[in-house]
């Protein structure tokens, strides 16, 4: 096994990364959604389902398409970014299990335990992404404030495909950059039994 990681690394991927509202010219690159998503890949999902799936918005086309169905608040900063993704996860995942996992066919037959292993498995890929993004120098603005049912209309329609966030990546940039909301203490947040 590996060592801990050096603190620049942990603060880059944690403790000073910030969520990103404004951004700055630099492109995000096909090469480095590739190197994005080469990365995220290998975070660990129950049964190595992996149902997230992702659609890249870089084009004005596409931001046109992706801007109306964004909360009011959420489309100026959205807009800017040089890469939105949309993660959406793949509620009926069984026909890739045979490359993935056959033994886990079984266990995913029943609707509604696909369904929420699709959400739960494909929303740890988001985050995911998020960490890869951060490790390869990128900053990121998650948002939840999206019309969900209008992008699964406009970006998934025909298929099984449901969406459930979207990340703006890019270079962040410090223009109206609110400090450090806080996190709750140790003591809030567990129990060691």
């Amino acid at each position: 096994m590996w060592g801990a990681l050096p603190d620049a690394c942990l603060d880059q991927l944690f403790r000073t990364a910030r969520t990103y509202k404004w951004w700055d010219d630099h492109p995000v690159t096909e090469a480095d959604i590739r190197a994005i998503y080469e990365l995220m890949k290998w975070g660990p999902t129950s049964g190595n389902v992996t149902p997230a799936r992702f659609v890249w918005v870089t084009t004005e086309e596409a931001k046109r398409r992706l801007e109306p169905l964004l909360d009011i608040y959420n489309r100026k900063k959205t807009m800017k970014a040089p890469a939105t993704v949309i993660v959406a996860y793949e509620s009926d995942f069984r026909p890739t299990l045979d490359r993935l996992n056959p033994e886990a066919a079984e266990w995913f037959e029943e609707h509604e335990a696909r369904e929420y292993e699709a959400f739960r498995s494909g929303t740890l890929q988001g985050a995911y992404l998020i960490l890869a993004a951060r490790a390869l120098g990128f900053d990121c603005g998650p948002q939840g404030g999206i019309d969900r049912a209008g992008i699964d209309r406009e970006f998934f329609a025909g298929t099984t495909i449901r969406s459930n966030f979207i990340i703006s990546i890019g270079r962040g940039s410090d223009h109206r950059l609110k400090p450090r909301a806080h996190r709750l203490a140790f003591e809030d947040a567990n129990r060691i039994i």
